[in-house]
């Protein structure tokens, strides 16, 4: 839920600072926008992670 949050933020963050595509600043703009999607993949796994490890916990204590 908080990855998809963070893209809807992102796609909208992007159309903010397009002007900055269109003055010429291609690796800044392409950067941050590649640099967000990193972490907001990390964030994903990382997320993933935590719940399979919560899940597995819960079923060692149930039986």
């Amino acid at each position: 839920m908080i990855p998809a949050i963070l893209l809807v933020y992102l796609a909208v963050m992007s159309y903010i600072g397009f002007p900055e595509y269109q003055a010429g600043h291609y690796l800044y703009y392409f950067g941050v926008i590649g640099f967000t999607l990193l972490i907001i993949g990390i964030l994903h796994i990382f997320l993933k992670k935590r719940e399979r490890l919560h899940a597995e916990r819960e079923r060692q204590r149930k039986g």
